[in-house]
């Protein structure tokens, strides 16, 4: 959603229709995970992207035909050996793909409400009817418990509340999929199908060394769709002038900001200072965190150094494991660009446990998660 947000914010400000198609569930290898979507205006434009155009022509009908009046549908795309360059995923897995349309005032209001929140960094959940005993397309959207009431229905208060209770845990958790209750929000049962979508703020990318590499990772790291912040205490080098896709630049020394800004279980850490004054305070206090990936750049030599600096600190070896050091994997990066990418590789593997390895060496599914 985040990457059409801006067009699709446009459109109902601006009063134009479109139907938005989205991605409920995947089985078996696909391009895009539950969440992708692509919009159709009421001219033809297409926004986003839910397979990279395996199934979008098709799909492209579809959304033509809820946004003349058809109401919502749930289409499913997926291929048989006999089939394989007909309407449907090349890759061999299987997209189940919502399709509800805005046509109405009062549709793009209530969603124009919902994309502001996202907008906003707002953490916030929209759960809607899929099929069974309620009405396909129905929709609620759930704020944490302290951030306000929900907005909607999806037809009455057992199910809303049932919804409201899961939509908040899978926000906590940042998880988005199908939800199955009775038609009145009854547990263990399956009459009705709720796809929840969570909308968590982005995660942080941490970057501390205010050097090329640096300027290289936080491009990538805004690329990927993390909020970075990149700090350094030498003001002639903390400029948004040579940051300009950073979020923030911050002169200050790294472990004091660090140790006074909010790092979670998504936060990934980038020490490129590679300086023993900057990198022994800094990742004492990195390793105090649940930050999920903490990165160092530096020589075999510097990073046995560092290790001893670290021990002499009082860090203990299940910490010290932690580190990702010499950061990045090993693509033969030379330059600054190719540094920062071999480190993105490696952020990316962490995250999804991926092997590194080509995937031509490999067999069997190409994503084992799912």
């Amino acid at each position: 959603m985040r990457d059409i947000l801006p067009d699709l914010r446009a459109r109902c400000a601006d009063g134009v229709p479109f139907a938005l198609a989205t991605v409920v569930a995947v089985h078996g290898s696909a391009p895009r995970d539950p969440g992708a979507v692509m919009a159709v205006d009421a001219a033809g434009t297409v926004l986003g992207s839910v397979s990279g155009g395996c199934v979008e022509g098709d799909l492209y009908e579809v959304a033509r035909e809820v946004l003349a009046g058809s109401g919502p549908r749930l289409v499913s795309y997926g291929i048989s050996d006999d089939e394989a360059f007909g309407v449907g995923l090349t890759c061999g897995g299987t997209i189940e793909v919502l399709v509800r349309g805005y046509a109405s005032e009062g549709e793009r209001t209530e969603l124009a409400a919902l994309l502001d929140l996202i907008a906003a960094d707002r953490p916030v959940a929209e759960a809607t009817v899929l099929s069974g005993a309620a009405e396909t397309g129905a929709r609620l959207v759930v704020h944490p418990a302290d951030a306000g009431p929900t907005t909607g229905t999806l037809g009455n208060e057992g199910l809303d509340a049932a919804v409201t209770d899961d939509a908040r845990g899978l926000l906590a958790q940042g998880l988005t999929g199908i939800q199955r209750y009775g038609a009145h929000g009854q547990r263990r049962m399956q009459e009705v199908a709720v796809f929840v979508r969570t909308y968590a703020p982005p995660p942080r990318m941490l970057v501390f060394g205010a050097i090329d590499h640096a300027a290289a990772t936080a491009r990538i790291g805004s690329f990927l769709g993390y909020r970075v912040t990149v700090c350094d205490a030498r003001p002639a080098f903390a400029t948004r002038e040579r940051f300009p896709t950073a979020d923030e630049v911050v002169r200050a020394w790294p472990h004091t900001y660090l140790e006074s800004t909010e790092v979670d279980a998504r936060t990934v850490i980038c020490v490129l200072t590679h300086d023993p004054k900057f990198d022994v305070p800094l990742l004492v206090a990195a390793l105090s965190t649940p930050a999920a990936y903490i990165g160092v750049m530096g020589s075999r030599r510097t990073h046995h150094d560092r290790l001893a600096r670290l021990r002499a600190a009082g860090v203990d070896e299940a910490h010290l494991e932690r580190l990702a050091s010499p950061v990045g994997l090993d693509l033969g990066a030379r330059t600054p660009g190719e540094t920062a990418f071999s480190i993105a590789a490696e952020i990316i593997q962490h995250r999804w446990g991926g092997t590194g390895r080509p995937l031509g060496d490999l067999t069997g599914a190409i994503h084992r998660d799912r």
